[in-house]
């Protein structure tokens, strides 16, 4: 009995120090404030390049909403995903619903660290672990964009996620493994600055990798196979390969690809379609420099073949 008595003291002791340790390493962290006022006051005209790039609209507007309605940040697109339902929320400038009354310093530790102004982790639907390789002198030009638009009151439904995806301190952990403000692909010194670039681009702003790439059981990112396509996070369909690999666009070439992004054919002329035509409404709205770095960064990745499995054939 004593022997019994040890065992179960020394199991609970465990368990309470994993508990604290789990705690203290899921805490939410935020960026030195210093490093935000270096970033200064913001200059909206540059934010508006910054919120094409990143298709802010695409998410938070509201469904179905064209020309100056995708302005109105009101939110309600549902994004269906294995882990449960996503609800894009209102980031307007509304007040109360929206995000009108975040600081900037608030909303730099929401695209950046993923952690609202109460202090609590946000969910990774919102691509944070993208743009937390932006830099802050762009969130400073997003934030005061942001605040050139409408305030449109009304609050979103929230998510609807089962245990224990509805704990929202675990993602503290997750972040552990997934957060990284460093860059996908490196590349030598010599590189073209075109290149890098679009590097910026596509691995923060445009957060291209967050669709395109395969995820891991828990969601993460597989940046093994970065951006060599992945099954799609809603419904049956597939997000293509876009690196060179097999399956992927090693036949277009960079014009091929700077062309498809302005006007949305391919080079078959074929148009865009599913989720793809947002986007690239969005990089249409980009400069011609924009685009042709972004078409420059993909023809310099590594190659991989198809990040997801094949589809069955039909049978008669």
């Amino acid at each position: 009995m004593p022997r019994l008595k040890k065992l179960a003291g020394a199991i609970l002791t465990l368990a309470g120090v994993g508990v604290v340790a789990g705690w203290m390493l899921s805490a939410p962290t935020k960026i030195d404030p210093q490093v935000i006022a270096a970033a200064g006051s913001g200059d909206a005209a540059k934010g508006e390049r910054i919120f094409n790039a990143g298709g802010c609209a695409s998410c938070h507007a509201k469904p179905g909403s064209k020309d100056e309605g995708r302005l109105e940040l009101t939110g309600g697109l549902a994004l269906k995903t294995p882990f449960g339902i996503f609800i894009a929320p209102n980031i307007s400038q509304d007040s109360n619903d929206g995000i009108g009354a975040w600081s900037l310093e608030d909303f730099a530790h929401a695209m950046l660290k993923g952690v609202s102004p109460s202090g609590e982790h946000l969910y990774p639907a919102f691509p944070y672990a993208s743009y937390a390789r932006m830099k802050p002198a762009d969130i400073a030009d997003l934030y005061a964009f942001m605040q050139t638009l409408p305030a449109v009151g009304g609050k979103t439904g929230g998510h609807s996620l089962a245990f224990p995806f509805n704990i929202r301190r675990g993602i503290g952990l997750w972040k552990r493994l997934y957060l990284s403000n460093e860059p996908v692909v490196t590349f030598v010194e010599a590189t073209p600055e075109a290149v890098i670039a679009g590097r910026y681009l596509v691995e923060g702003p445009g957060h291209c990798g967050e669709c395109h790439t395969p995820r891991n059981f828990a969601g993460g990112s597989d940046k093994t196979r970065w951006l060599a396509g992945a099954p799609a996070a809603e419904g049956e369909g597939i997000v293509p390969n876009i690196t060179s690999g097999e399956g992927g666009i090693g036949e277009w070439s960079e014009g091929d690809i700077t062309n498809y992004l302005e006007t949305g054919f391919t080079p078959d002329f074929d148009s865009v379609g599913g989720a793809m035509v947002e986007v690239q409404k969005n990089m249409a709205k980009l400069t011609p420099e924009d685009r042709a770095a972004i078409s420059a960064y993909l023809k310099a990745i590594p190659p991989h073949p198809n990040g997801y499995p094949p589809r069955k054939q039909a049978t008669n």
